[in-house]
């Protein structure tokens, strides 16, 4: 690996371990092996590379959500792949030290760092975009910028919804059969009656 990678992945540990306030570039330095200088020219700052660190730890999140296939046995855009498919990502926040409480810290100060929210502004349109296929079949790169917007944007609103639920009080968050019933009630109600 060259820095820019082992910076990448340093910021990563330090972002799990210290998260993204008290991370300094000296920490992410020292857990990479590399020297000052090498962020500024790598990533331009070191809240740059942080955003991207986070970006990549939020990527790396997919292949739980599909619980390794489990969302395959069930029919794209149903109730059971919805339940599935939140389940799995549920499953993902349930955990000490979950990069999801990271998100949290994130979302509270990105007002204050402008190069990072603009950096995730891009990222969460992409996060909207992963998730479509999940539950609705197709492919990734299928997914038009219009349904990236509108339902891609509803599933990661639902989803910040849970990660601020579960980070403030895991014991009475939502689970998948919840969110299930509540999408449920939503469906009949807009039916035609």
């Amino acid at each position: 690996m060259g820095h820019r990678e082992d910076l990448l992945e340093g910021a990563k540990r330090c972002l799990l371990a210290k998260g993204f306030v008290r991370t300094t570039a000296r920490d992410v330095v020292k857990e990479s092996g590399t020297n000052l200088a090498s962020i500024g020219y790598h990533y331009g700052s070191k809240d740059a590379l942080l955003a991207q660190a986070y970006i990549a730890l939020v990527e790396g999140m997919g292949d739980a959500f599909d619980g390794g296939g489990t969302v395959d046995g069930t029919e794209p855009g149903s109730l059971e792949r919805f339940e599935q498919v939140w389940s799995n990502i549920i499953g993902t926040m349930k955990g000490p030290g979950s990069i999801w409480r990271l998100s949290m810290e994130v979302l509270a100060i990105g007002d204050q760092l402008p190069e990072v929210r603009d950096h995730l502004a891009v990222a969460q349109r992409e996060a909207g975009r992963g998730l479509i296929p999940l539950l609705m079949g197709g492919r990734e790169e299928d997914v038009a910028d219009e349904t990236a917007d509108t339902l891609g944007m509803f599933y990661v609103t639902l989803m910040t919804g849970l990660i601020a639920q579960w980070t403030f009080d895991p014991k009475t968050a939502p689970g998948a059969e919840q969110l299930t019933a509540g999408l449920r009630r939503v469906v009949e109600a807009a039916a035609p009656r």
